[in-house]
């Protein structure tokens, strides 16, 4: 009998693994459930814990905010003659939005759209501040601020709160335009 319950231990371990898997490509981004808890840290970027951190590096200045929250699609099988809008989005003032740049695997054009604006952004001095966010407990932004360090940027901010931190601290949200795809 002993052995029967190790054996039906090791198969819960089994599937915890593969489920595990399941969430991560091979390269260690996040493809599936990105609304789930984050860890403490990511690889490549330095973490901002409390909204104080982040006002504190804005009043040193010479940083980028980045909001990675993704844009919905217009759902299929709407009529092309069918409007449709969006919902609004708030993000922290100052901020520029890049959406979509937080999924796990990116297209060709998603990653260059990312690394072309990056580019821009920091005005191709790769010391350049930036800090990546999305909203509290998304793996949009861990998964997009390991992708800028790996990109080369080397003063990458990871703030896992995002926006539900900002708001929670009693600060400001600003209307946020997502910058076009093209």
């Amino acid at each position: 009998m002993l052995w029967l319950w190790g054996m039906m231990a090791l198969n819960l371990a089994a599937a915890a693994d593969l489920m595990q898997e399941s969430l991560f490509d091979s390269d260690g981004y996040r493809i599936a459930a990105f609304l789930a808890p984050v860890p403490a840290s990511c690889p490549g970027a330095e973490t901002l814990f409390r909204a104080n951190q982040l006002q504190a590096l804005m009043i040193e200045g010479a940083i980028v905010l980045i909001d990675v929250l993704p844009m919905p699609a217009r759902p299929e099988g709407l009529p092309p003659a069918t409007l449709w809008l969006p919902p609004s989005h708030e993000n922290i003032p100052g901020s520029v939005w890049l959406p979509n740049v937080g999924y796990g695997r990116l297209s060709e054009e998603l990653d260059a759209y990312f690394k072309r604006h990056l580019g821009r952004l920091v005005d191709d001095k790769p010391d350049t501040r930036l800090v990546i966010y999305c909203k509290a407990d998304c793996w949009m932004s861990w998964n997009a601020a390991r992708r800028a360090a790996g990109y080369g940027y080397r003063a990458v901010y990871w703030y896992p709160g995002g926006t539900t931190d900002w708001a929670a601290a009693g600060l400001p949200l600003a209307k946020a335009i997502p910058v076009p795809l093209e």
